[in-house]
């Protein structure tokens, strides 16, 4: 395995939707400095040279904060920045494939929402998994919900970190108490927010109370 369980507590997961004249850097340093413990680059229009640009520059900022830093998808340029790994949904590519690929040492999450994929992702050489939706989510069209239960039975199953994701916020995330999750991951509940360190520093501390 290839993260910790404490690199789990707050998951943040980029999205330029909500920039407001500033740029992506600027407000994922922001989140850092709010104590964001795992970093996801999320790109899904980006060209690929400035896609290629932008994950380097964050990449070096997530360095200087101590904290992994992966790409959504895109194993072709995780693999040629160097990032930390990659995280693959249901429909991209297999965990094993993307190892083979990478390579033994770099991290691999899954997005998962039922025990069988959670089990096969974690056989297949997954390092932590994503789960959800635990909420309902404006972020993600496509995302089923998960019940508390499911979630409870995926933590049970498995022995890599989970992650809740889905319409998580400051004043829901007590809901998940006892599920047996390590962190949350979350986009608007921070880049949305006004105040984006004040609201990383929030939630870390609501999720720090539950899990």
């Amino acid at each position: 395995m290839n993260c910790r369980k404490e690199d789990m507590v707050l998951y943040a997961i980029t999205d330029r939707h909500w920039l407001n004249g500033e740029s992506l850097y600027q407000q994922v340093e922001k989140a850092l400095q709010g104590g964001v413990t795992f970093l996801q680059l999320r790109e899904k229009n980006l060209d690929k040279e400035l896609f290629m640009k932008e994950a380097r520059e964050i990449k070096e900022l997530c360095r200087k904060y101590k904290v992994p830093f992966i790409i959504n998808d895109n194993v072709e340029i995780a693999k040629a920045i160097d990032a930390d790994g990659v995280h693959v949904g249901q429909s991209d590519m297999e965990a094993g494939d993307v190892r083979a690929k990478l390579g033994p040492d770099k991290i691999i999450g899954v997005s998962t929402q039922t025990v069988e994929q959670a089990i096969l992702a974690e056989k297949h050489g997954a390092d932590y998994l994503g789960v959800g939706a635990v909420f309902p989510t404006t972020s993600k069209d496509d995302a089923a919900e998960v019940s508390y239960d499911t979630l409870k039975a995926i933590c049970e199953a498995v022995s890599i970190p989970v992650v809740a994701i889905g319409g998580i916020t400051q004043e829901n995330v007590v809901k998940l108490t006892g599920s047996g999750i390590d962190g949350v991951a979350v986009i608007s509940a921070i880049y949305a927010q006004k105040d984006i360190k004040k609201a990383a520093a929030d939630l870390k501390a609501a999720v720090k109370a539950i899990v």
